[in-house]
């Protein structure tokens, strides 16, 4: 599926008429009304999904229990609870690999509202045989979060070197801007540029994954594929460009950076101690949440992560979605109707749509969303805005190719290494290149 395609599908707004959030396939006994278990992998949005389950069992009557793995932890965690008795009915996968580790415990959905709402049903997750056996739900951007109003007082400084964010389009200029606001950070009244590049365990996902994927992507690009069995790591020198660039110029001294958390991270960005941030627009509730904050919520803007690749001025946000459900097929029968009745009543009623846009703030996939129902926060309004430029190109989510958990922390754990200054940066490509190799065998096999 081509990215356009991809992106305007998810804004498409056309409503659907005479909604239902019954279950068209599963049946069960109707004395017996089942019950939810969600088990989430976003840390961030735990409050909002069990405000959310509580709400609905106080309206149905239903049984809504939602538990959240701790970061990087969602695949170890899903292996425990699904070998219990009291097994999740509703799950995540992260795109068509994480989809292969757990196809034996994925309902078909393939004659369920959920499935039939999706602008572009190709976006669904199909088994090899037929089928559709995970829903997408949200599209997500990230890129370079940044606070317009420390910006505004860099570009008043004398010797600025830009006028105004319209003149950083490309890696070079942002490095001088980014350098030269290091050298006047007092004046500015930061700690550092960049918030901390987080590497405490489990928190290294921005760069091991999210960072990870604009090489990935570009290589992509060059060969005209969407996945490969092995990797040449040829943009490393760019991934090095940017990574460089968040290291020498942050609040935190690279030594440091092994006990630092996303939390942190998106703390201080939230106290002005920094000017820019990696992260998605689903960081906006750590950002607004943080008590102190002081970021203005129109000053909340995005960049795309440049990197120093030709033509990187016309270059969007990374744009995509890791987001799809998946209904136990072990789960009971009961348990499975009751499952999906809750998804279809968040997607498909006004006042579940209401909590979809205003609290979790996704971008959805779905034409039961109407255009007045796009969320509001401002780094999800950006990721809209980015998404409708038509002269810029969005950076796919070619991360879901990775393959695997395993891959991806080793990464971090090389990267941790070198920002450390125990390992050096050849070490760290060839060590890549080698993992990609190791565990697309092993995944194959």
């Amino acid at each position: 599926m081509k990215m356009k395609k991809f992106l305007a599908a998810a804004l498409a707004v056309t409503m659907v008429a005479g909604l239902s959030v019954g279950c068209k396939s599963n049946k069960s006994d109707s004395s017996d009304e089942g019950t939810v278990y969600y088990l989430s992998f976003k840390p961030e949005q735990a409050e909002q999904w069990e405000a959310i389950g509580k709400e609905y069992t106080k309206k149905t009557g239903v049984k809504v229990k939602v538990q959240t793995a701790a970061s990087g932890t969602y695949e170890q965690t899903l292996k425990s609870e699904i070998a219990k008795k009291d097994a999740p009915t509703i799950f995540q996968v992260n795109g068509p690999v994480g989809y292969q580790n757990w196809k034996d415990y994925c309902a078909d959905l393939s004659d369920s509202d959920l499935y039939s709402w999706l602008n572009d049903k190709s976006m669904a997750i199909e088994g090899e045989d037929g089928g559709v056996f995970a829903v997408p739900y949200a599209v997500e951007g990230y890129g370079i979060i940044y606070n317009q109003e420390i910006m505004d007082k860099y570009f008043a400084l004398d010797g600025a070197k830009a006028e105004s964010m319209d003149d950083i389009n490309n890696f070079n200029t942002l490095k001088g801007v980014v350098e030269d606001m290091t050298e006047k950070k007092d004046q500015l009244g930061i700690a550092g540029v960049f918030s901390s590049t987080s590497f405490s365990p489990g928190e290294d996902w921005r760069w091991q994954t999210h960072l990870m994927n604009l090489p990935i992507y570009y290589e992509y690009k060059d060969a005209g594929v969407t996945d490969e069995d092995e990797i040449t790591f040829e943009y490393n020198k760019e991934f090095k460009n940017i990574f460089d660039l968040y290291l020498n110029n942050s609040v935190t001294e690279p030594a440091m950076l092994g006990s630092k958390t996303v939390a942190d991270s998106m703390a201080e960005f939230a106290l002005g101690k920094s000017a820019m941030v990696q992260n998605g627009n689903w960081a906006w509730g750590d950002i607004n949440g943080v008590d102190g904050n002081t970021v203005k919520e129109d000053k909340v803007k995005y960049l795309p992560i440049y990197t120093g690749m030709d033509g990187e001025e016309k270059q969007g946000l990374c744009v995509g979605g890791e987001n799809y459900f998946c209904i136990n097929s072990e789960a009971s029968e009961a348990d499975q109707k009751a499952s999906l009745e809750f998804l279809q009543w968040l997607f498909g009623t006004d006042e579940g749509k209401d909590k979809v846009t205003n609290e979790l703030g996704f971008i959805t996939p779905f034409n039961t969303f109407e255009d007045d129902e796009k969320p509001t926060d401002p780094l999800a309004q950006e990721v809209i805005r980015y998404m409708e430029n038509k002269d810029l190109t969005s950076v796919s989510w070619d991360f879901q190719t990775f393959p695997s958990q395993t891959f991806k922390d080793n990464l971090g754990a090389s990267l941790l290494e070198y920002a450390s200054g125990n390992k050096e940066w050849k070490s760290v490509v060839s060590d890549c290149v080698a993992d990609w190799r190791t565990e697309k065998e092993a995944t194959a096999e």
